[in-house]
């Protein structure tokens, strides 16, 4: 039992040393400015040691940095989906942004929908969630003082303290839901073709609609075949080859 604890252990301690070792490695390499050779460390450890919103946006950094734009705003989102309240990866993601071709005006929304939306990515679908359930604990706590003291100050403090910790504790849980949802789902992507002419129809002999580029994000909307329909932040949408796109 000793023997197949120690393997056990030499094991753990040689993932982690390799791992850190990787890492090293990256780390250096994109110091010295061999970015391609960073990229591909930081790619190997995504594939050896699973995803997080950290190597998403080192390996956009390295891409940023070898001028790769499309794949560094793949990665950057990436890293935003994992961790939205990452406001380093999201300040890249908007210079990454602006070195590609296509500048997609949004249609107008309302000012409400806008703000909850940057209030949702404050925080990850984890962090909403914890923050719901303590949110619900501690109205109980608000409950008991409100039902079960007969200081006329604490029942105050129960009842209105209670009040707004359970609207806080549902808001979280909706909000928890939201951001699951977009990790779950991946309803966007961004177009890898250089230069892509998208159809009215998921064939080649529809009608030509608009020309897009690479480093473009779409939303995605259906899939017939190997098209995909998507939809522009500007409204526009129309059908384009799904291996011209990588999912987010």
């Amino acid at each position: 039992m000793k023997k197949l604890y120690s393997i056990l252990l030499f094991f753990c301690l040689c993932t982690v040393s390799f791992g850190q070792n990787l890492l090293s490695q990256a780390n250096e390499a994109y110091s010295r400015e061999d970015y391609k050779k960073a990229a591909e460390l930081y790619e190997k450890m995504l594939q050896e040691e699973g995803i997080s919103s950290d190597l998403y946006y080192n390996l956009g950094n390295a891409y940023y940095k070898d001028k790769q734009y499309p794949k560094a705003i793949l990665n950057y989102e990436r890293a935003l989906l994992l961790s939205p309240g990452n406001e380093d990866a999201r300040f890249n993601l908007e210079m990454a942004n602006s070195r590609i071709t296509d500048k997609i005006e949004p249609v107008g929304v309302f000012f409400l929908t806008v703000w909850t939306q940057n209030l949702i990515n404050t925080l990850s679908s984890n962090s909403w969630a914890i923050l719901g359930i303590v949110s619900f604990l501690l109205f109980i706590v608000g409950i008991y003082l409100y039902f079960f003291t007969r200081n006329v100050l604490l029942r105050k403090i129960g009842f209105f303290a209670g009040l707004l910790l359970l609207l806080v504790s549902i808001f979280s849980n909706d909000f928890a839901s939201v951001q699951k949802d977009k990790m779950t789902e991946r309803k966007e992507a961004i177009i890898f073709a250089p230069t892509i002419t998208i159809k009215s129809a998921p064939a080649e002999s529809g009608t030509d609609l608009f020309v897009l580029h690479e480093g473009t994000k779409v939303k995605l909307l259906d899939k017939v075949g190997e098209w995909s329909e998507i939809l522009l932040a500007d409204g526009n949408r129309g059908w384009i080859p799904t291996d011209q796109l990588e999912v987010i």
